[in-house]
């Protein structure tokens, strides 16, 4: 299958090495991450060393089509950030094809989010034979849930987990959003024309 992926405004392709720079741009930044994980910027040197190999590394291990892309501006070139498909893992969610994104701040505001992530749910129901597609973030984190609602997921649980090192707005809980393959084609959903949302990034 080919991993290549185009909306109005983005090409969505496989990383390589020779995005480590800009890879560790994005999650080395301080607001790109206060959500994610311990709430801190990673290391470059650990973006080198793990981040990227384990991307470059799901390419050939996950089947075609899945795994983690880079989101380029069609018209500046410029690395707006990353969408994923992959069987789900993240904490709290059972089964199904996991939704994910982070953009640079640059890049919020601006509708790309949306944009990406109603793209790749249409691939994984279009293309990828998936049944489910799920995503989760922090309740707190706002931004991302209009993404995965305007992505065409809803709302489906807040839990509660033991995580390693407190975040603010953990005291909250996180949330799961899902969409069946049936319910996305009743109602017609595609990725079509951009929206104006300010990107968030799941944790």
């Amino acid at each position: 299958m080919d991993d290549h992926l185009e909306t109005d405004r983005m090409a969505l392709r496989r990383f390589t090495g020779a995005d480590v720079d800009d890879l560790a741009a994005l999650h080395g930044h301080p607001e790109v991450m206060r959500h994610i994980d311990d709430g801190r910027p990673v290391p470059r040197a650990v973006v080198a060393r793990q981040t990227l190999p384990s991307f470059l590394r799901e390419y050939r291990e996950l089947p075609g089509g899945h795994g983690c892309f880079a989101a380029v501006d069609k018209g500046s070139g410029a690395f707006l950030g990353w969408f994923s498909l992959r069987p789900a893992s993240s904490v709290g969610l059972d089964g199904g094809t996991e939704l994910g994104y982070r953009l640079l701040p640059s890049a919020w505001g601006r509708g790309y989010a949306s944009e990406g992530a109603r793209a790749l749910v249409a691939r994984a129901f279009t293309e990828l034979g998936a049944e489910r597609v799920v995503a989760t973030t922090m309740t707190v984190n706002a931004a991302s849930r209009r993404v995965m609602e305007k992505a065409g997921l809803s709302l489906v649980r807040t839990f509660f987990e033991e995580w390693p090192e407190y975040i603010e707005g953990a005291e909250h809980g996180d949330v799961e959003y899902a969409v069946t393959r049936e319910a996305w084609n009743s109602r017609g959903w595609s990725y079509g024309a951009p929206d104006r949302d300010r990107d968030g990034s799941g944790r």
